[in-house]
This record gives C-alpha cells, structure tokens and sequence, in this order.
C-alpha cells in the first residue's frame, strides 16, 4: 500500500546535514539533496523539509533512523492509506522519539487502551492530565512550535521511494 508524508527537519547543527541526508536516502532507496536553509531559532543550525511518497510504514523507518542523530529536531508525518492509520513521529533532544497516530485531518487519535491505562495509573487530577499530554505529544509540540515558526512558508521537495 503506497502513501506519502512529509519529514520536517526543524534544526540540525550543520556538519550534521550530510549524514541526515543519507539516513533518508538509506530508506528510501534513492538520491537525497535537501534544500538546507539557516534555522533562525538555533543559531549556527540548519533547516529543510521534502515531501516523501512509499508504501505504509515508511514513516516509522524515516523516524528510526533520524533518531540516530540525537541532536537533530525532527517530526516525520506519514498520511493514512487503506486499513493504515496516518503517523506523526517527533524527536526533540531531551525528549527523545514521540510517535502518535494521526486522523485524516491530522487530529492525534487516542486508542481506548491507551486512554484507559493512562486513567488506571493515575491517582491525582495532575497525574492524569500529564499522562494524556505525553500521549498527545504536549511537550513536544511544546519545544518544536518556534522551529516551526522559523520554517514558515518553505514549500517542501518531493522524493518518492524507489524500491
């Protein structure tokens, strides 16, 4: 099943770039030269997005082997297909790998399991607010909104899978 999403990388120190380029060329089976801009909200750090087609599940392999390079603010989006949910992942140094499943407007989906062991563990009205926002992704959202910013109206490239 063939979908497509988006990888967002919202800052990478420089030196850095090269070997991101090739982390999505390894999954993808095929060239990669983004268009790297200057990420204003980390100084000395660079920025690029590309749109990405493949079959359903390229986005967790995208996520995979970005996280490689801890340093590197990233999300992968992947759009849902037949009998596949859509995906976000998001990486924020600090934070680690956040990954949600996503509805066809982009809304985080909760799954009843989910929601119920986040309510059986919580004891404290704090406790299970801080349990739905990590599900939601709060914090990273959080720490990537003004990399995000600083991304605005860049119209990301395209790549498709080869293989």
């Amino acid at each position: 099943m063939s979908t497509r999403g988006v990888i967002y990388v919202h800052s990478s120190p420089s030196a850095v770039s090269p070997h991101v380029e090739w982390a999505i060329a390894s999954v993808l089976d095929a060239r990669v030269v983004l268009d790297w801009t200057a990420q204003e909200a980390a100084p000395g750090s660079v920025r690029a997005e590309v749109a990405w087609a493949g079959p359903a599940g390229t986005a967790a392999r995208l996520a995979t082997a970005l996280r490689a390079w801890g340093m590197v603010r990233f999300e992968v989006t992947e759009d849902p297909s037949p009998g596949t949910d859509g995906e976000r992942f998001s990486h924020v140094p600090g934070l680690g790998l956040w990954h949600g499943r996503t509805s066809a407007n982009g809304d985080i989906v909760l799954g009843e399991d989910q929601v119920r062991t986040a309510l059986a563990g919580a004891s404290t009205r704090e406790s299970i607010t801080r349990r739905l926002d990590d599900l939601l992704g709060t914090r990273w959202d959080a720490a990537l909104e003004e990399f995000r910013f600083a991304g605005e109206g860049v119209a990301p490239a395209r790549l498709h899978q080869v293989g």
